[in-house]
């Protein structure tokens, strides 16, 4: 064998170790050079052999393609990972197109060196005009055998490993072999959960509650009889509720309705990849969704037991307004699968004043209002699921949609685009209620209006933001402050101006709300009546690591792709050391997560 002939491979593949190992220190903060030699790079090194032992008389173009490929991925993920802080899966990476506004957001994100991912192309062309042809070598086949040797050993002691959270898997595995795992799994179904059951004793005795049956809660048909609005309102969290800037409130519409609601302040987003989409199934299903995947796309097609049923069998007719595409996230499949009687989307609504996706929430809600007469003599009474959209990343506002007259160190920064556009959800909210009470419908319906995620977060946040959120919150910006959204229950004479401050979780939103309705129901769900039940145990997914729980007095953060786990007091969120108490719960919610995932089967495709 012709050592020469061998060169011009060798530094083909260097320059694919440099800019796999740059990824890694990257990504995953990881600085072991074994590591990254013997359990990321041959997966990728193994893919390039054989392209160039495939592609004979092509080499240099499998060489710029592969590279190039590589790059983008890479480039990719490192987006991704710094607004979601996880990293995503191979399905993450084909959702890039579903936002009309990723372009926007995405500049937020570049960072110029970013692109240095690509500057081995540059390498690729010194190089390339030194070997105008690559030679042929035995040495590709002895290079694609050694890379398949290790790439299959270190894969097959990744397939039996868990998946508790892809990020730390990754960060162990490998990223390459994280995915050819999890494609590994949903092929034989090893994803999804065991055949877990938990009764709802059970369920309850997790949470750390005794059960009592729903017709024994003391609130069980509070609102019986009454019309149902639930609006999901895009990005608002609880922070900003009752808070003021020079004078101004940022919720003025909202914090005046207080006075007359049950208000959750206390209440954690759970959401996955799928977000406001998730938020839906979550608040429509009281079910989890499974994290990484976005249920709405795994779907297939089947009558999932929801809100809109169970109120179906009570004489409720159901609407649901989004003035977004209604393919977008695959909702022309999940709203069918949910059982909504009347859907509408942005091809019904009137095409004006247009923000970001689509028509303005003005436009929505005056839509929504507008079909009321016709299906309060249609129906004996009704559901309407309102899920708004304007105040969504990255929160830029028409100067006539601005509410707030802002201090010169808020413009152009994150933190104030966003409190801008939450002023203009909550006016909005405001202008509906009051129609409601206009029309002598906030009296004879129940009323509900929560969060749907974070945002403020990732690396959109520069450092003067943080300065800001720290001004504006008069202490840093927690993980608890990022993961709570507002949950608010209101309509005349139902409530007087209580908060909860009991742990809730989004999927507790429709036990809560069934129990209101005085509705029994006969499937299961994995949330509880926030009126009855002092205790919570609740799983996230997705926005923290995998095995992470908040409990009624704890916020556990387990282990991610850079920071260790990390366990806070709920109340304070200071820091604290991990006891028994936090092992039961880690092991308890692993326990529930599972249960939920066992639920999800029947409605998902094999």
């Amino acid at each position: 064998m012709n050592s020469a002939k061998a060169v011009p491979y060798l530094l083909l593949f260097l320059f694919l170790f440099i800019k796999v190992s740059a990824f890694r220190m990257l990504i995953f903060d990881t600085k072991s050079i074994g590591h990254i030699a013997f359990v990321e790079f041959p997966v990728w090194a193994l893919l390039l052999a054989i392209g160039l032992l495939i592609f004979k008389k092509h080499r240099w173009l499998t060489v710029w393609i592969y590279s190039f490929l590589v790059s983008g991925i890479f480039f990719a993920v490192t987006l991704y990972s710094r607004y979601y802080t996880t990293i995503p899966s191979y399905y993450d990476l084909q959702q890039t197109t579903q936002s009309s506004t990723v372009g926007t957001t995405i500049l937020l994100l570049i960072n110029p060196l970013d692109f240095l991912f690509f500057s081995d192309l540059i390498l690729l062309a010194i190089i390339g005009r030194r070997w105008r042809r690559l030679p042929r070598t035995n040495a590709l086949k002895y290079a694609v055998i050694g890379f398949l040797v290790i790439s299959a050993i270190t894969t097959a002691y990744a397939i039996k490993q868990p998946i508790i959270d892809i990020s730390y898997f990754a960060k162990e595995n490998g990223y390459a072999q994280s995915q050819l795992v999890q494609m590994y799994q949903q092929t034989t179904e090893k994803a999804h959960a065991s055949s877990t059951e938990l009764s709802p004793k059970k369920l309850e005795e997790l949470k750390g509650n005794e059960f009592i049956p729903v017709h024994s809660h003391e609130n069980f048909g509070l609102a019986e009889g009454r019309h149902l609005f639930v609006v999901q309102v895009e990005s608002m969290q609880n922070f900003v509720v009752g808070k003021s800037l020079d004078g101004q409130e940022i919720t003025p519409n909202i914090n005046a309705l207080l006075d007359e609601s049950a208000y959750f302040s206390n209440v954690f987003q759970q959401i996955g990849a799928g977000t406001t989409s998730d938020a839906e199934w979550i608040a429509n299903t009281g079910l989890y969704t499974e994290g990484m995947v976005p249920i709405v796309n795994q779907l297939n097609g089947d009558k999932v037991p929801s809100l809109a049923y169970a109120l179906k069998d009570k004489g409720y007719g159901s609407a649901t307004y989004h003035a977004d595409d209604i393919e977008f996230w695959n909702r022309d499949v999940l709203y069918p699968a949910l059982g909504f009687d009347e859907v509408f989307s942005i091809e019904d609504m009137p095409d004006i004043k247009q923000v970001g996706f689509g028509p303005a929430d003005e436009v929505l809600f005056d839509f929504a209002l507008d079909e009321l007469p016709r299906q309060l003599k249609t129906y004996d009474r009704i559901y309407s699921n309102i899920v708004m959209m304007t105040s969504h990343t990255p929160f830029l506002m028409p100067e006539k949609m601005q509410y707030l007259n802002l201090p010169k160190e808020y413009e152009d920064t994150h933190v104030g685009n966003y409190l801008q556009a939450v002023r203009y959800a909550d006016e909005q909210v405001g202008v509906f209620i009051q129609e409601l009470k206009d029309q002598g419908l906030f009296d004879e319906s129940l009323i509900v209006i929560f969060g749907d995620h974070s945002g403020i977060h990732g690396s959109p946040l520069s450092l003067e933001d943080e300065v800001l959120l720290n001004d504006f919150l008069g202490h840093p910006y927690s993980l608890k402050e990022r993961y709570t959204v507002p949950l608010v229950m209101t309509g005349g004479g139902l409530f007087e101006g209580t908060e909860m401050k009991r742990l809730g979780g989004q999927v507790d939103i429709m036990p809560t709300v069934l129990a209101l309705l005085g509705i029994e129901y006969d499937h299961p769900l994995m949330g509880h009546n926030l009126f009855q039940y002092e205790k919570n145990l609740l799983g996230m997914r997705y926005y923290m690591p995998g095995g992470s729980f908040i409990q009624s007095e704890q916020l556990y953060k387990a282990p991610g792709a850079k920071l260790p786990d990390m366990l806070y007091d709920l109340k304070t969120m200071e820091k604290r050391g991990k006891n028994s108490e936090t092992k039961k719960h880690i092991r308890d919610v692993q326990v529930i997560l599972e249960y939920g995932d066992s639920l999800l089967k029947p409605y998902i495709q094999d």
